[in-house]
């Protein structure tokens, strides 16, 4: 039977990956995997996750099965982080998923499950992986508007024009911060109009979080989430403990569902028939870490503190990057790149001068032109201002 497959489309990203890995030149720069490297180009291990592994490696006495919605105690510490006191713990919902992107999953199958007909409002752009999954669903797309190609920064406007036409029973996704793809972000009087929104229209807020911590510091880059979550009787809130953590690979995240006029024990208990049904129990490695993390003193400190180091680190290198277009262009165009937060912004260059960029310079990044800033460091910011510059963004 499998003769009847047919090719899926293949992936952008990895397939610059592989272009990259193939060019012989040694001055090439890769801002397109979405990963958060060092100076060096190292995806390093943070001192903390060391620190925990170490402790684990000498207490841990079993590898047997978490419960169906992860470690209870894990479930607990990620409710805090993201959302704080704004919640009551007793109004949360909540399963560990593997990775942010799991989460997202269990986000889309549940939705699916308690209303067939609902529609998806997706910012325009979002996450390559949030529309290919609603595809695989079969759920319904609406693009709403949210990024000015003029500005680079967010069209607030046009945004809110399209949310209004949003109605109960829908679902409206939101970034909570650092907004991947573009780095344009909510200014905290915009998300309390998006609330209003929310409010008037009754549709169903969801919220993807996967850069806590990477664009103006952990409560900050929660505020959004958390005004949201407390001003709305139901929302559903996707989280990530790949970058802040710096765990990629041991997939670790949680879904969370804020549902006050919905009985706990069903909403609770479908959360893990949906992880039963997908993958059973959880992985427990990576969300033991951070939980020992996130309960202990000494170990919570020392991970904020190399955090809030990479935060500060990208804020330079945008800071670098704009001043260095300002001198080369004559122009304060790029001043963009400068307010964007996170790892990712969306250059405004269309595909042609993207390419352009890749064979005359050896300039990685994807065809929309998302960069991963994290890709840079001190030296190679002067060669990516050039870059630009000579290829006529």
């Amino acid at each position: 039977m499998f003769e009847h497959l047919t090719a899926q489309k293949p992936d952008g990203i990895l397939m610059l990956m592989q272009m990259y890995r193939e060019d012989p030149r040694e001055a090439k720069v890769d801002l397109g995997v979405g990963v958060y490297k060092d100076a060096t180009g190292n995806t390093p291990v943070m001192r903390a996750i060391k620190a925990a592994e170490q402790k684990l490696w000498e207490v841990e006495d079993t590898k047997s099965y978490v419960g169906l919605a992860g470690a209870p105690d894990f479930n607990d510490a990620m409710v805090n982080l993201v959302l704080g006191t704004t919640v009551p713990r007793s109004s949360v919902n909540s399963v560990a998923t593997p990775g942010g992107t799991g989460a997202v999953r269990q986000a889309f199958e549940l939705i699916r499950m308690a209303n067939a007909d609902a529609r998806i409002f997706v910012s325009n752009p979002t996450w390559p992986n949030h529309l290919s999954i609603l595809d695989y669903l079969g759920m319904e797309t609406v693009m709403y508007r949210y990024f000015d190609d003029e500005t680079r920064g967010v069209d607030f406007d046009g945004m809110i024009a399209d949310l209004k036409t949003a109605k109960k029973g829908d679902v409206i996704l939101l970034h909570g911060c650092c907004h991947n793809p573009t780095g344009a972000n909510l200014t905290g009087p915009q998300w309390d109009e998006v609330i209003k929104v929310l409010q008037d229209t009754g549709a169903t807020p969801m919220i993807d979080i996967a850069y806590q911590g990477f664009g103006d510091g952990l409560d900050a880059d929660a505020a959004g989430t958390r005004a949201v979550a407390a001003a709305v009787p139901e929302c559903l809130i996707a989280a990530s403990c790949s970058k802040n953590f710096g765990i990629y690979r041991e997939r670790t995240g949680i879904l969370m569902l804020v549902a006050n006029g919905t009985d706990k024990a069903i909403a609770q208990g479908t959360l893990s028939f949906l992880n039963r049904q997908n993958y059973s129990f959880p992985p427990d490695h990576g969300a033991r870490l951070v939980t020992m993390i996130l309960n202990d003193d000494a170990l919570r400190s020392n991970w904020m503190t190399e955090l809030e180091d990479m935060r500060l680190g990208m804020l330079s290198l945008r800071e670098q990057l704009a001043k260095e277009l300002e001198t080369r262009s004559g122009s304060n165009r790029f001043g963009f790149l400068a307010q964007h937060r996170g790892m990712f912004s969306r250059l405004g260059a269309s595909p042609e001068l993207v390419v352009k960029m890749r064979e005359g310079s050896g300039i990685y990044m994807v065809g929309d032109s998302r960069m991963n800033i994290a890709g840079l460091n001190a030296e190679t910011v002067p060669i990516l201002a050039e870059a630009i510059v000579k290829a006529g963004v």
